[in-house]
């Protein structure tokens, strides 16, 4: 968790920045298609039936978001939100792709909260990526930089309930477990074009 600290630290002090200079730019306008990306750091969680405590890991997490404006207050999109690590020589990924909702509770404002439903993958180095339900929630900031670009902090939560996969982290669990469930919290910072 160390090793996630630092980055942390960094985003966090870009996304204040980003929202104390929000104040003094131009009026948030949206309309029509959009589409962002970004990257940051995860933290991702797992669990499963007879698993005892497994720790959480830090790695690299991103984002790539797309859709269109419903009303100045509300945009619907697809996204996706990855997290990939090297664990116990395996690449382990974690994934969600969803149909989501951004709300602006100002219509001027940069502030907006997220949600959505759709699909979540756990996906293990020389095994079948395994699927199951997915959630996200999140809440960001577009910091209008240019007329039609922002530079967006966020924080996500993504959940996932995948049912039975191979875990590499859990000794063990050749045979693969039942129960799997995922969560990554996520903190980066991207570019969304409006």
């Amino acid at each position: 968790m160390r090793r996630l600290s630092r980055p942390l630290a960094v985003i966090a002090a870009l996304a204040l920045v980003a929202a104390t200079t929000a104040a003094a730019q131009r009026p948030q306008t949206r309309q029509g298609f959009w589409i962002g990306f970004g990257f940051g750091s995860g933290s991702a969680g797992l669990s499963c039936d007879g698993c005892g405590s497994i720790d959480r890991d830090g790695a690299l997490s991103g984002y790539l978001k797309l859709g269109g404006t419903l009303s100045r207050q509300l945009l619907l999109g697809a996204e996706t939100n990855g997290w990939t690590k090297r664990i116990q020589g395996s690449t382990v990924t974690l994934a969600n792709a969803s149909v989501a909702a951004y709300f602006y509770p100002r219509p001027a404002g940069g502030l907006f909260v997220r949600g959505g439903v759709g699909l979540a993958a756990y996906s293990e180095e020389g095994f079948n990526s395994e699927k199951g339900f997915g959630l996200t929630l999140g809440l960001g900031y577009d910091v209008r930089v240019g007329t039609n670009v922002s530079i967006t902090p966020v924080g996500n939560v993504s959940w996932g309930s995948i049912g039975y996969a191979h875990v590499a982290r859990i000794p063990g669990a050749g045979m693969g477990v039942t129960g799997l469930k995922q969560n990554v919290i996520q903190i980066a910072v991207g570019v969304t074009f409006h």
